[in-house]
């Protein structure tokens, strides 16, 4: 594919990308990866090109994999703390004085720079499903730029390529590779969706047969869902869901197993934000563990996959997520390299 057809393109949800299209993303991830190993510098890529970086939420990986990005791509990566600004704000939300309209922000940054990168999901929005979503559309109608989503409340699309190439650096491809997407426990109720539903999403388009497991009360879109199944349909793959942990775990080469929050958490119409049933799904699925014991149920060669920050004694122990079969650190790396792939390919 010629890869200009990417150039001023927003990165908001894969959903808006063609297998082909993500494949190339891939490609390009992997070439600038190998030129990394290889200490041959990539600085003539983005030379000069400035990315506006607005998390309204905490990050490790993502902030710094994106200005180390843009750092080894020529350009630079600009923080801005929506606290230390005046907050970017949908119409109807302003307050006086402290925000201010997204359609302005969006507008300003482009006259300045040439991207806008943006992290947003939960306690900014009062867990309105979606409502983060909402603003990054509301960015890009507005941006002369390519606004690029580094998580919100409905997807996670770095996440996810970072997924997938580490998928297919440990088995060479997709097809025929059993991903298992399954919730795990967390003593924190408070888990954005966007991580698992990439993941699905990603590894269905891929043509990998996936199971999505959870407990009862832990359901994801149905929007989702159902573009999981065409997704699998079209690549001649299979995808299901199962409520039985550990039945799910049988013979699969993937185990992605992390928390996400219980349906009830989100404002209505989706749930009706009662913290003290949320709660209570949560306090009766903590046997949702991957230990020497569940993952053993995996192929003997299976991989243990998880985004990070984990919480460790609780999705996992240390003994699988220290262990050989984890690549939880190489999905990390891989952040990297997928983010410079997009950004190479929008930016120029």
């Amino acid at each position: 594919m010629n890869t200009k057809n990417f150039r001023g393109l927003d990165f908001l949800a894969e959903t808006d990308w063609t297998r082909a299209e993500i494949e190339t993303i891939l490609e390009v991830a992997a070439e600038l990866k190998a030129r990394r190993k290889q200490h041959e510098l990539t600085t003539d890529i983005l030379s000069a090109k400035t990315l506006f970086m607005i998390f309204y939420n905490q990050s490790l990986r993502t902030r710094n994999s994106f200005e180390a990005g843009m750092t080894q791509l020529g350009g630079h990566a600009h923080y801005l703390d929506p606290s230390k600004i005046y907050t970017p704000a949908m119409e109807g939300q302003e307050k006086a004085y402290s925000t201010e309209r997204v359609s302005d922000v969006a507008r300003t940054l482009s006259r300045m720079g040439d991207a806008i990168a943006i992290r947003c999901y939960g306690d900014p929005v009062e867990w309105k499903y979606g409502g983060a979503h909402e603003m990054l559309l509301e960015f890009a109608r507005w941006a002369d730029i390519p606004v690029l989503n580094m998580e919100d409340d409905i997807y996670h699309p770095f996440q996810g390529l970072a997924d997938i190439l580490t998928v297919k650096e440990k088995f060479g491809g997709f097809k025929g590779v059993k991903f298992l997407m399954s919730w795990a426990y967390s003593p924190s109720i408070e888990k954005p969706r966007a991580v698992p539903q990439s993941a699905i999403l990603y590894a269905t388009m891929m043509g990998m047969d996936v199971t999505l497991a959870h407990p009862n009360g832990m359901e994801l879109a149905p929007d989702i869902l159902a573009t999981c199944q065409e997704y699998a349909s079209r690549a001649g793959s299979t995808f299901k869901i199962s409520n039985d942990f550990e039945d799910a775990l049988n013979g699969q080469d993937v185990v992605y197993a992390k928390a996400w929050c219980a349906t009830p958490l989100f404002q209505p119409p989706i749930g009706r934000h009662d913290l003290q049933e949320t709660q209570a799904i949560f306090d009766a699925n903590k046997d949702w563990i991957v230990d020497e014991r569940t993952m053993a149920l995996a192929q003997k060669d299976a991989i243990y996959m998880h985004c990070l920050p984990a919480d460790r004694g609780y999705e996992a122990t240390n003994e699988i997520m220290d262990g050989p079969q984890s690549v939880i650190f190489d999905q990390a790396e891989n952040r990297l390299h997928v983010q410079k792939a997009v950004m190479s390919l929008v930016m120029r």
